[in-house]
């Protein structure tokens, strides 16, 4: 992993998406330390995105903290709230604790707007350059801009022909958030990269089908696939 992030690094990449849940984090730092000590990128080069999980949702800082250990960054460009859900703090597992029953063991009365807040004061300390969401709804923007002083910049949510979302696309243009696509080519195994649509698409313009895929952002020339 921290080969490959520093090899990305040397070739060109210039963003870094990572998460506390993807228990990567300190592979990942490892990386870009790696990249920047060999002289191939400047911090200021690269744009480095992570994640507040459900089990810091009412303790932004720390999970901000202990991902920027992880990282070994004075600071990120981008935090994001994972998903607008809390679970248990003091759960059996500090990223997926569970019930005795084998569910999830989750904050019903969570509240995704308080956390909005914690994040807001993150930025006056310098650890985040921007804030973020990932995974919401219009409703969960509509709750959220209600009480926002500031307004997210991004929201990361899985987006392609076989999934578009428009709602929520056309929602955050409205708003001026930005979309973020995650799996923009589909699941392993799955079938965009060999959809007839794509592959017309890709034909005519005189490209791959990844290269179709990963300019979409939604309505014609897809159907819904």
């Amino acid at each position: 992993m921290a080969a490959a992030v520093t090899y990305a690094l040397k070739v060109g990449y210039k963003l870094i998406d990572a998460a506390y849940c993807y228990a990567n984090e300190g592979e990942v730092g490892q990386g870009i330390k790696a990249a920047i000590d060999a002289g191939y990128v400047k911090r200021s080069d690269i744009f480095v995105v992570t994640k507040l999980w459900n089990t810091y949702s009412g303790r932004a800082e720390v999970g901000l903290d202990k991902s920027l250990k992880a990282l070994q960054l004075d600071y990120v460009d981008q935090f994001l709230i994972h998903w607008p859900v809390g679970m248990n703090p003091n759960g059996n597992d500090d990223r997926f604790p569970k019930l005795p029953d084998g569910s999830r063991d989750i904050l019903w009365d969570h509240d995704h707007t308080a956390t909005w807040k914690q994040m807001e004061a993150l930025l006056k300390t310098g650890k985040t350059k921007s804030i973020g969401v990932c995974n919401y709804s219009v409703p969960y923007l509509e709750q959220l801009l209600k009480t926002a002083e500031v307004v997210p910049s991004v929201n990361q949510i899985e987006n392609h022909p076989a999934l578009p979302q428009q709602d929520v696309v056309d929602f955050c243009k409205q708003k001026g958030i930005h979309i973020i696509a995650y799996s923009p080519l589909g699941s392993t195994g799955g079938p965009l990269m060999t959809a007839e649509p794509v592959l017309k698409v890709a034909e005519k313009k005189g490209v791959s089908a990844g290269t179709v895929l990963l300019s979409y952002h939604g309505k014609p020339p897809f159907p819904r696939l």
